[in-house]
């Protein structure tokens, strides 16, 4: 295998990474729609511990603007309602019975446009993250050329197969965004 690939090879996990954390961003990007994803890995601090929440709790959405979480053991109801309130402002979780019950009231134009800058924010965060990936292995191409480890025709082979890749995950990392944005407008 020639040097190049498998400076290529070494990225590759590194790109993947930046689109997965994109990803999961997005799950925590609330739309028009309630999922469990927008509270399970809220922090909730209970017997000394710091667990998310989705180690407590059942979570689960009876309706489309509704969640309902449902701890393992009573004991954690008021841990929880207090960490749900100090991570999202806009939820008002009411406990009923042995559970919390939060209704997600209807997005906002304002709210909605705030949520577009928020997603256009993190496209470029991915974009810029996988341009420093690109930058740092073509050096490492270019200094196994100056050191004569690889051949110029080798050196120009791997620039456009690092192109090809961060063209590839820049298509993944927009396609991830709009579909959020799509769900965001409505």
């Amino acid at each position: 295998m020639s040097e190049y690939k498998k400076i290529i090879d070494k990225i590759k996990p590194e790109m993947e990474k930046t689109v997965k954390h994109l990803t999961d961003e997005m799950k925590r990007v609330r739309a028009d729609r309630a999922t469990p994803s927008l509270v399970e890995d809220i922090i909730v601090d209970c017997f000394d511990q710091r667990l998310p929440l989705k180690q407590l709790a059942a979570i689960s959405c009876p309706e489309q603007r509704q969640i309902l979480i449902q701890p393992w053991d009573r004991n954690y109801i008021k841990d929880m309602v207090t960490a749900l309130q100090k991570a999202e402002s806009e939820l008002s979780p009411t406990v009923e019975n042995n559970a919390i019950r939060i209704i997600l009231p209807p997005l906002t134009e304002e709210y909605r446009k705030s949520l577009l800058r928020l997603l256009s924010g993190k496209k470029e965060e991915a974009r810029v993250n996988l341009k420093r990936i690109r930058e740092d292995a073509w050096g490492k191409i270019q200094n196994k050329f100056q050191e004569g480890e690889i051949s110029e025709d080798d050196k120009f082979k791997g620039k456009e197969e690092l192109q090809k890749l961060i063209d590839d995950y820049n298509k993944m990392a927009e396609e991830i965004i709009e579909k959020r944005e799509n769900e965001i407008k409505g």
